[in-house]
């Protein structure tokens, strides 16, 4: 039973066009195929699962005067929570996503805030075996089977936090990512799938990809030198 108080009330009548606006693209998009995605099934694997199992959350976060430092406080919050929250049932546990909403950034275009964020959290949820993701209308960031496709659009900016999974391999080793960071990521991967991969294809894929960031990085260096 949930006793609302008139104060969460309003607060909630003022979410709630966004909340319904985002479920619908949830539905509508990443839980449908997309002609230009390049292979079949929904934009999201995962998402139908997650709608039928309730496990997804939304938030709606007002940024209208907050700074970068201060979203990326409250971002880190909701990592912390994400993390806290105990799921007897492994399966239940790996669909849970929480979808976190930036109404006031919409109205201002400055999407360049929500990449931001994303970026300097990145390194600090995939080692926490997370994964965070940027979603707005402008995102350039494209589909793994079709470099013309846009996955990450949405109606309304938001970032995106889920479990890390083994098919994130790709997300982890893009040659766009300093090799510091590549390093940083792989090992976090390896850290949480190596004793676990089936496919080890994938698992030598991962180990490859370390050795070339390393490979990189100490070329970096001698240059410097």
């Amino acid at each position: 039973m949930q006793l609302y108080t008139p104060i969460e009330i309003e607060q909630l009548q003022q979410d709630l066009p966004y909340l319904i606006e985002v479920m619908e693209w949830v539905k509508n998009f990443l839980g449908r195929h997309h002609p230009d995605l390049g292979r079949t099934g929904p934009v999201c694997p995962y998402v139908n699962h997650a709608l039928k199992t309730n496990s997804i959350r939304m938030a709606v976060i007002r940024a209208k005067n907050l700074d970068s430092q201060q979203l990326e406080e409250i971002v880190r919050s909701y990592r912390d929570i994400f993390l806290k929250i105990d799921v007897e049932d492994e399966e239940l546990a790996i669909n849970r996503a929480f979808l976190l909403i930036f109404p006031d950034i919409h109205k201002n275009e400055t999407f360049e805030l929500i990449d931001e964020v994303q970026r300097k959290l990145k390194p600090l949820f995939v080692e926490s075996g997370l994964m965070i993701g940027e979603f707005h209308k402008h995102t350039q960031s494209s589909g793994l089977h079709n470099p013309n496709f846009r996955p990450l659009r949405s109606p309304i900016p938001l970032l995106a936090i889920r479990f890390m999974v083994e098919s994130d391999l790709p997300f982890l080793q893009s040659q766009d990512d300093q090799p510091y960071l590549r390093i940083r990521y792989l090992e976090a991967y390896l850290k949480h799938f190596a004793h676990k991969i089936g496919d080890r294809t994938k698992l030598n894929s991962a180990y490859q990809a370390l050795a070339l960031a390393q490979e990189q990085l100490k070329k970096e260096h001698l240059f410097i030198k």
